[in-house]
């Protein structure tokens, strides 16, 4: 039953013996969303220097280290992840995917398109890769990369839908206000699911007993208004996939930092040595001093060298724990899970990678332009669809206008832009003279 796809397919290929996964890992690495992450920005932004990481490099670097947790828990428990079917060429197609949603300009683009849909289902990254990989791909004619429902369900990492989910709620004046004044805090997206995709969603889920699939969408509710509620559960193969994803955002990411110069010895060792040492007798708080100062060495190997000891350290302390022994399915009861130093120790890194590089005014203004650019081309699109979206697009939209949801085509049309795709476009649209011709939109 995993391995169903939603479309049956007769493709005859002569001599073709791959496994699901294997079909789905080419799949996802062969198609236009993937590509596309090549030039969007992971943290820094895209073409500040040829050094920094890319949405498309992170998460083959995700790839690299998800293989790596696979191979520890296999050595760890044979026969539980022998019974759960790990499969190594399935968490590397989950890693290479699980950024595919991701719009133009980062967390700015993702606010910003939350925004312009906040009256139509709203806008999340994780959300988007589900509907990219089940709808938008043209692989096939209406279900995108028609993926193995386990793939479908490592690639959900948060079980529930957007309104669900949402807790912050701004007022009715911040509801309408000129682009220039939203304020990105108001407009975070809940982490979930369209509800215009739940067809899917009830499609993906319908292997489970009810009491599983009401069990796994449970919600966790804030504690605060100004945060969002939460999903309290993940699949097996999808807490590798995020445990790979979190390692790669605060150690490779911290590299980008470290290079160009954005942050230094003395902060890292005041935010991170300390605190890890701190924490307990672990290997990473007896090494931690030596690494950094390997860290932000003037020699690349050692720097290198570094790097790979601290992802070594994360990847090498993670286990299997029981979810909840209320669960029927196997690949719902088990996730894999850091030790709690290795939790705490990695929440250190990436809460400095936040603050020190994230945060800096620099990254925001770079953030806070991407935002005003999506606001921007949303807004001419919704003006007047049937006359600027190209021609493909606007016969989805046409069909989806129809169903009163037209607003979402626009969304998934902006959200698969690259950055400079987005900013050429909104040169072309709105700056006289700008040089920006229709052939290098491809138009």
């Amino acid at each position: 039953m995993w391995s169903a796809r939603h479309f049956s397919q007769h493709v005859q290929r002569d001599g073709d013996h791959r496994s699901p996964f294997q079909r789905d890992k080419a799949r996802i690495l062969h198609s236009a969303a993937f590509r596309r992450l090549q030039a969007k920005t992971q943290v820094l932004g895209v073409g500040m220097s040829d050094f920094y990481r890319t949405r498309l490099t992170h998460s083959l670097e995700a790839s690299q280290i998800g293989q790596g947790i696979a191979a520890q828990l296999r050595q760890k428990h044979p026969e539980l992840t022998e019974t759960l079917g790990l499969n190594d060429t399935l968490i590397e197609a989950l890693c290479l995917a699980h950024d595919i949603g991701h719009p133009p300009f980062g967390h700015g683009g993702e606010v910003a398109l939350h925004y312009m849909m906040r009256d139509h289902g709203g806008f999340e990254g994780n959300g988007q890769t589900f509907r990219i990989v089940t709808q938008l791909e043209p692989y096939t004619p209406a279900n995108g990369m028609n993926l193995s429902r386990r793939t479908l369900l490592g690639l959900v990492k948060y079980p529930n839908f957007i309104p669900s989910l949402t807790n912050i709620k701004p007022s009715d004046i911040e509801r309408d206000l000129s682009y220039r004044n939203v304020k990105a805090a108001d407009w975070v997206p809940p982490k979930g699911l369209y509800e215009c995709d739940k067809n899917m969603f009830d499609w993906l889920m319908a292997p489970l007993s009810q009491e599983d699939q009401t069990l796994f969408g449970q919600i966790l509710n804030s504690p605060s208004e100004q945060r969002h509620h939460k999903t309290k559960y993940k699949s097996f193969d999808c807490s590798i996939m995020e445990l790979a994803d979190d390692i790669a955002y605060g150690i490779h990411d911290l590299e980008d930092a470290i290079v160009m110069g954005i942050v230094n010895l003395q902060q890292f060792e005041a935010q991170i040595v300390e605190p890890i040492e701190a924490l307990s007798d672990t290997w990473l708080a007896g090494h931690i001093s030596m690494l950094a100062k390997k860290l932000f060495s003037q020699h690349h190997h050692e720097r290198k060298d570094a790097i790979g000891a601290l992802v070594n350290s994360f990847i090498t302390h993670i286990d299997i724990t029981l979810t909840d022994p209320a669960y029927q399915n196997e690949l719902l009861k088990y996730n894999a899970v850091f030790l709690t130093e290795y939790e705490q120790a990695l929440s250190i890194f990436k809460q400095f990678v936040f603050r020190q590089v994230i945060r800096k005014p620099e990254i925001q203004m770079l953030e806070y332009k991407g935002q005003q650019v999506v606001m921007g081309l949303f807004e001419a699109f919704a003006s007047d669809p049937e006359r600027l979206l190209p021609e493909n697009t606007r016969q989805r939209w046409l069909k989806a206008h129809s169903n009163n949801n037209g607003m979402r085509i626009i969304s998934d049309y902006i959200a698969g832009m690259t950055d400079e795709f987005a900013s050429r476009l909104y040169a072309n649209l709105f700056i006289p003279k700008s040089g920006a011709s229709p052939d290098s939109l491809g138009i």
